[in-house]
């Protein structure tokens, strides 16, 4: 059976995995908003020039970028719950590597002491295969 510490380094990777893929997702969201944003300051320039581009008209181009708006506001609103998560992700493998390495520091000690019984013979299992000791006061 895998030891606690074991456990509990796979859960680290397994979140830490998590917390990359979240990132991923913060930054496709930014990338997305950064294109609305363009868009829409490409729409304004539209608008406030002397001629629309061909095959547009202003009450095109104003409800396009109307949608586009709500879109940026929508993606905005996804990105700041994104953002949340991430912390919350990041705050939760800071914790799991802080149990994680101290029940390794606990597996390491328990280990240590079993090598330390070992070597001294007082451990259960050493006890069984030595010789008792005689007792030498008994006539």
């Amino acid at each position: 059976m895998a030891s606690r510490a074991d456990k509990l380094g796979r859960m680290v990777s397994l979140v830490k995995l998590q917390l990359r893929l979240s990132e991923w997702q913060l930054a496709q969201l930014r990338q997305q908003e950064r294109s609305l944003r363009d868009e829409q300051e490409w729409l304004v320039g539209a608008l406030n020039d002397d001629r629309p581009p061909a095959g547009s008209s202003s009450e095109s181009i104003a409800r396009r970028l109307s949608r586009t708006s709500i879109g940026a506001r929508a993606v905005r609103a996804q990105a700041a719950q994104q953002l949340d998560q991430v912390r919350a992700e990041s705050r939760r493998v800071k914790q799991l590597e802080e149990v994680a390495k101290t029940a390794l520091a606990d597996k390491l000690r328990e280990a240590e002491k079993r090598s330390l019984e070992e070597l001294a013979g007082t451990s259960p299992a050493v006890r069984v295969w030595m010789p008792r000791p005689v007792n030498r006061n008994k006539p």
